[in-house]
């Protein structure tokens, strides 16, 4: 799995894309809270759009970088979804809690 991110004007986009698995999701973690005390982001949108495959790991992910958005005072959202990752999302109700946009056509 490979991860990305930018800044800009206190938003932070992190860019997931390949596998998210149980090994993956430990390592994007760690990477995530790296980010997150770097740039102490306003706000967090984590663009799946490149994620082929995303399991249950990938749901507590989600909620681990709600949590820590939550602390900063921040908010967390994802975004475009590929379809995979997007059902197992809507399968789990995480949505409820995270906003899910779909910002590209």
């Amino acid at each position: 799995m490979n991860i990305s991110a930018s800044f800009q004007a206190g938003r932070l986009t992190v860019c997931l894309s390949g596998e998210l698995d149980h090994h993956e999701a430990r390592r994007a973690l760690c990477e995530l809270d790296e980010l997150l005390d770097e740039y102490l982001p306003r706000d967090c949108a984590l663009d799946l759009s490149g994620l082929s495959f995303m399991d249950s790991s990938g749901v507590a992910l989600i909620v681990r970088l709600q949590r820590r958005m939550r602390e900063l005072g921040g908010r967390v959202w994802v975004e475009n979804p590929a379809r995979q990752p997007r059902r197992v999302i809507d399968a789990s109700g995480v949505d409820r809690l995270v906003p899910v946009a779909m910002t590209k056509l």
